[in-house]
Formats: C-alpha cells, structure tokens, sequence
C-alpha cells in the first residue's frame, strides 16, 4: 500500500489497494493513456458524496471518482453521469475537467468510478480560505461564478449531444418525486416533529409546484466549492471559473433550480453538513437576493416562480443532510460534517417551510 493510499485508509475511507490501482491503469491504458509508472492515490478531501481521488503516475495527475463503500442511496453517486455530461461540455465555452474513462465494472474497486483529467485551480471551501482574498477578488469571484452558470443554462443540450441525458419538461414534479422518495429512504429514523415536517414541506410543494419557463442543463450543485477557480492575484487579471465540479446531480430541466440551490446553501445550516465554518455561508458574500440579482446581471434565464424553487432547494438539501447522517449511522464515514448533519435537516425543512408560507 502506498503512503498516499494509506493516509486515506487513516482519513477513515477504505484506500485504493496496489491491486485495484493497477486495475485502474489497465482501464486507463485502455483508453489510451500512456502512463509513465505504477499509479498512486491521495483522498482529496471535502467530499461529502463520491470519494475522490488524486491519481499519480510520477509525471501526470488525474481524478479518479467512485461512489461511496457503503451506505449508498440509489442515484445519488452517479459517476457515470458525471463522466457523460463533461465529455459532452467539452468545448462548449462551459469549463470542465477532461474526461478520460468511464469504468462500470464495479468488481476492479468496488463499484463504479470515471477518471478525468487534473486541473489546476484554487478550491475555497471554508469561510478561513475565503477571508485570504481581498474583497476586489471576492466580488470577482462571484461575477465569475454567476457568468459560468448563465453560459451553462444557455448551452444548447441537444446540440451536445445531452438529448435523452433527461426528460426536458416536468422537471420540478420529476424532483419532487425523487427527493421525496429518497427521505422514505434516508429519513426513516427522523423524529416524529421532522417526519411531520418533511410529510408538510412535500405537500406543500405537490401545491405549489414551479412552472418551468425554461429548459438547459442543470448542475444541481452548484456554489463555489464545487468550481475549481483562477485567482492570479493580479488586478487586470480578474478570477476566473477554471472547472466546474461535482456534476453527479446534473440533468435536463429548470435552469432557475440551480440558482435556487445557491441560495439555499446561504443557509447556515450547510456548516451542520459540511462539518466547519464554509466559504458559502460567510457574510463576505451576498446574500440569497444578492446571489439571484448577480446571476440576472450575467444574463441568465428569467427566475420564474423563484420562491418555490427554493422551497424545493430547502427540500433536497435536507435530504441530502439526511443521506449524510444515514451513511454514518451505518459506519460507512468518519470525520467532520458526518456527525453533524442529522442536526441541519429539520433548520432546512423549517426554512422550506417558511418561504413556501411567504409566497
């Protein structure tokens, strides 16, 4: 075992064995990546979902994401879609990481994992790495951010080939559907006050659903710790969107859901789930009005019945927070966040609430 494969064994997430490596650089070499050596792996860690890692062989670096050992929920981990809509942005004016493969052999490491190709970027994760810029390069961030999501909502997904990648009409009743069949899943030890909570927030939904104005690609994840970003530090040289990350929630659908979801992940509650003070939360950046307001600036879709998309944003994330707790009362995480986000589902499902009542 190498030393990188073992300090992810320390991290508490079963390591990429000598065995399974090799397995990885045979399907590489497959693909008709010439490596140099034996490949090794370091966890890259924040993640919350997909494992992560850093693949090197002595010369070149890559990423290699597989879903969780243990714990899984059903589509929750889809490397397999991720590894589909990057191949398809590539060269659409949308930054993202190269692919390379796809593998869905899940015996070589036990279970299915996409290898892309490294790029360099800054991520700011916490709200201590988000205090390192001045406030120039902050607000330059956030205009980099709100223009990268504007030209993904206007990328034609026919045209790159995303067509049957999902149903382009209904996407609000088809996300309701899904989340709410995930917290049957993921929420059946909630106490009975958030059980009634989640049965209220999905009701009120089946209501008031969005209507759906327009139709694009939808990252589903979107906010600054899912980029990877340029910050040359020079002032004619503004930051830059380098890779957008993390696309195993994308699909077909509303393009206003994504600008929802960063709004919502404003809510402090995401400090529960990620498990420390995070980059997103920070009063540094602006708020939910502010975020939706720089998004509009940048020339993305009109936000359309934006309150319920946000009740719906408030819906997912504590699904997504219960998933989290669900994996750790089954053993299968260990470290910050995991511990914690049982506590932020009922903060978001009372927030859902509250926003679907005020509008």
């Amino acid at each position: 075992m190498s030393r990188d494969a073992s300090a992810a064994a320390g991290a508490g997430v079963p390591a990429l064995s000598e065995t399974e490596l090799a397995a990885v650089a045979e399907v590489m070499a497959g693909a008709g990546v010439d490596l140099a050596g034996p490949l090794s792996a370091r966890l890259i860690a924040g993640g919350r979902s997909n494992l992560t890692f850093r693949l090197d062989d002595g010369t070149s670096t890559w990423v290699l994401r597989t879903p969780p050992r243990a714990g899984r929920t059903p589509s929750a981990h889809d490397v397999a879609r991720e590894f589909r809509v990057t191949s398809a942005l590539a060269g659409s004016g949308v930054p993202v990481p190269p692919a390379v493969v796809l593998c869905e052999d899940d015996s070589l490491i036990g279970g299915p994992f996409a290898v892309a190709g490294f790029v360099p970027g800054r991520t700011i994760q916490t709200a201590a790495q988000l205090d390192e810029l001045t406030d120039t390069t902050t607000d330059g961030v956030v205009t980099a951010l709100s223009s990268t999501l504007a030209a993904l909502h206007h990328v034609d997904h026919v045209a790159v080939g995303l067509e049957r990648f999902g149903r382009p009409d209904a996407y609000a009743a088809r996300q309701l559907t899904r989340w709410a069949g995930q917290w049957e899943i993921v929420g059946a030890e909630a106490g009975p006050s958030v059980r009634a909570m989640a049965d209220a927030l999905v009701e009120g939904l089946g209501d008031r659903l969005p209507r759906q104005a327009a139709t694009g690609i939808v990252h589903g994840d979107y906010r600054i710790d899912n980029t990877l970003l340029a910050l040359d530090g020079v002032p004619a040289v503004p930051p830059s969107v380098s890779a957008v990350v993390d696309w195993e929630l994308s699909t077909i659908g509303d393009p206003v859901a994504d600008v929802a979801m960063m709004c919502v992940y404003r809510n402090a509650a995401l400090d529960l789930v990620i498990g420390e003070p995070t980059a997103w939360t920070s009063p540094r950046l602006p708020d939910a009005a502010g975020l939706a307001a720089a998004y509009e600036a940048a020339g993305g879709v009109a936000l359309v019945d934006l309150d319920e998309h946000l009740a719906l944003g408030h819906l997912k994330l504590a699904v997504i927070a219960a998933g989290i707790d669900h994996r750790h009362r089954a053993g299968a995480t260990s470290g910050p966040g995991f511990d914690t986000a049982g506590q932020a589902v009922p903060v978001l499902l009372e927030a859902g609430l509250a926003v679907l009542g005020a509008g």
